[in-house]
């Protein structure tokens, strides 16, 4: 039975990640930030083969809890960075965690004897961080693939720049380290929906939702959102963990950062669908999914599908 470490794999993303791997009969280590907030990760003892989970403490500053947790794994994923929307101070809350966090993981697989595959969790902020909104001099329904030049503006949201120079720092460490005793995958997916496996109410993905079938605006991004009526590409959170799953379990793949997407819609009808009535407009396809699709073996849920499960 192999091991695999699951950096963040409590969250919305993190917990069907886990649901995953135990599901394929792995041993699964699981860190959160606070072992003491158990309501946090109390879920995943309700999952099938829970008995080979381990949940243990861990933040991605501390470099000597960092290996120590990683040093009999032979897969790690790492999808531990906040996504946060309202954010009081940008460098402490989103940039540290999430650059320094990626910088000392990158230092701490070298020294673990075990590893095979490592795959980041990364976000389509890592190739345009003006998401929902088009890239650069890109109009709303350009299409948009693993081959176009990233974006990054110093005007988008801090969370998306923060995703962004993570990015670049794993390809950074990739190309300085050309022959490396295990492979490095990334996953971007688009906006992640579904149904969360948790109670918790501080998920961001199921927030924005709520916010969307309720036509609430909290803040000034989401605001921008229904002004401008952003096409928002979608991707289903079960469809996230299997893309990570065939990422860390195929091999040939270093290197690569697979966009995961299903379908755009424009909000309104995100928010029509959320609340079980048909949308006004045809789905497009806008972030390209045929190379996760070919190399994955990956088949994206519609998103009416995901947007339904949500609300049922």
């Amino acid at each position: 039975m192999k091991t695999v470490g699951i950096i963040g794999g409590s969250g919305f993303i993190g917990s069907y990640t886990t649901k995953k791997f135990l599901e394929e009969g792995y041993n699964v280590k699981v860190s959160v930030t606070d072992i003491k907030k158990s309501e946090k990760y109390q879920h995943l003892f309700n999952l099938e083969n829970s008995d080979n989970l381990n949940i243990s403490a861990l933040k991605v500053e501390d470099l000597e809890i960092l290996k120590d947790f990683i040093s009999d794994c032979e897969i790690v994923i790492h999808g531990g960075t906040p996504f946060q929307l309202d954010v009081k101070d940008p460098q402490t809350e989103l940039f540290d965690p999430t650059i320094k966090g990626t910088e000392n993981f990158l230092e701490a697989i070298q020294q673990a004897p075990m590893i095979e595959n490592v795959v980041f969790i990364a976000s389509v902020a890592a190739y345009n961080t003006n998401f929902p909104l088009p890239a650069g001099d890109k109009k709303p329904h350009d299409t948009f693939s693993e081959k176009d030049t990233p974006f990054m503006s110093e005007e988008s949201h801090p969370y998306a720049q923060a995703k962004f120079l993570a990015n670049q720092t794993v390809e950074k460490f990739i190309t300085n380290h050309p022959v490396l005793p295990f492979e490095i995958t990334s996953v971007s997916p688009v906006g992640v929906m579904g149904k969360s496996l948790s109670n918790r109410e501080d998920s961001t993905s199921t927030g924005l939702q709520f916010l969307f079938k309720n036509k609430i605006a909290p803040n000034p991004f989401v605001q921008m959102l229904y002004d401008t009526n952003a096409e928002m590409a979608s991707v289903d959170v079960a469809d996230v963990a299997e893309a990570v799953f065939k990422a860390a379990t195929t091999s040939g793949l270093h290197g690569k950062n697979y966009l995961l997407s299903s379908e755009s819609y424009p909000v309104s009808d995100m928010s029509l669908m959320l609340n079980h009535q048909a949308p006004k407009n045809n789905a497009s396809v806008i972030y390209e999914n045929t190379l996760a699709m070919n190399d994955l073996g990956m088949k994206f849920r519609p998103v009416q599908e995901t947007l339904n499960n949500y609300s049922k």
